[in-house]
């Protein structure tokens, strides 16, 4: 039972991260060392450390002969910052207990085997599926290609998404409002479409003072990240006067027809091929994920919620 206790304690560090990693993982990791915890981290954001190396500077030379309970599958190649495994090594850790392995392609098991040469002993598997609950926008990708959908539609009890007139309405609880808000900053990106844009004219931001407390305790106003806000756009009706393009972050305009107007420096467009007279659903989550887009928040009509549905856009 103690491996359980100390790996839901590395779990637990490595939600800290799922607002700001992106595109990596939500990775926490616990030293332990004749059972006391000696060091311990998480990754905060890409770029800069992951979870291990946070946690052996905090263990220092009490890392040696310890044991690493890890969430993820310690990396074993050089990307933005040098292999985990190497610092393990180094460091004399003499235990590796692993959540799960690391579908990227780069890693793949090679972090847990290239330990098991260093001599350390190595398990992996403990609390699996709550670590895979930790990334499922990560894992969806790495393995599908395709990014992680979820679906934001509010209807009334008749079923109702809208007024008759085509008039939009608040529907929802200011308690669903900040569950939004959450889900938003959770999310690597926003989907929506140029009908709800002209209909709406939204912002699509993360409004941090809107956040509900407990958000705003674990995820600092200074460290704001606005995702990327993403519009399907195939008539090219969007403008430059929208207040999507007008925000904090980046814009991404996806299309299938030529465009040369001119555009703020934070708008991409994406060129998309048509399928059956409407932008190919497919193709564009196949972009994304190419993109290192993890997981989308849909906030759109019934319209473009149905398309995705229908076309299997989700993978």
């Amino acid at each position: 039972m103690q491996d359980e206790f100390y790996m839901a304690r590395a779990l637990k560090l490595a939600q800290r991260g799922r607002f700001t990693t992106h595109p990596n993982p939500n990775v926490g990791c616990v030293i332990v060392n004749n059972g006391d915890i000696v060091g311990e981290g998480y990754h905060h954001r890409a770029g800069e450390p992951h979870a291990e190396v946070h946690a052996l500077r905090m263990a220092g030379a009490k890392a040696k002969g310890a044991t690493a309970y890890v969430t993820l599958e310690p990396c074993s190649h050089h990307g933005r910052t040098p292999p985990c495994c190497d610092a393990l090594i180094a460091a004399g850790v003499a235990r590796v207990v692993a959540a799960m392995q690391d579908p990227n392609p780069q890693v793949a098991g090679r972090g847990l085997y290239r330990l098991q040469q260093a001599g350390i002993a190595v398990s992996h598997g403990l609390m699996m599926s709550e670590a895979e609950a930790l990334n499922k926008g990560f894992l969806k990708r790495m393995r599908t290609g395709f990014p992680y959908l979820q679906l934001k539609l509010g209807a009334s009890v008749d079923g109702r998404t809208a007024m008759a007139s085509g008039e939009s309405q608040w529907i929802t609880s200011p308690q669903a409002r900040r569950d939004v808000q959450r889900l938003r900053a959770q999310s690597h990106a926003i989907l929506t479409s140029s009908a709800t844009v002209l209909a709406d004219d939204p912002a699509l931001t993360v409004r941090w003072a809107e956040l509900d407390a407990s958000t705003q305790a674990s995820y600092p106003q200074e460290n704001l990240r606005q995702p990327v806000r993403i519009v399907i756009d195939s008539q090219n009706r969007v403008t430059p006067a929208h207040r999507i393009v007008q925000q904090p972050g980046e814009t991404w305009i996806a299309r299938t027809q030529e465009d040369s107007r001119a555009w703020p420096d934070a708008v991409r467009t994406i060129s998309v091929p048509a399928h059956n007279g409407h932008l190919d659903l497919v193709v564009l989550m196949m972009q994304l994920g190419r993109q290192q887009i993890n997981s989308i928040w849909v906030e759109a009509g019934p319209g473009l919620a149905g398309a995705l549905l229908q076309a299997g856009a989700g993978g």
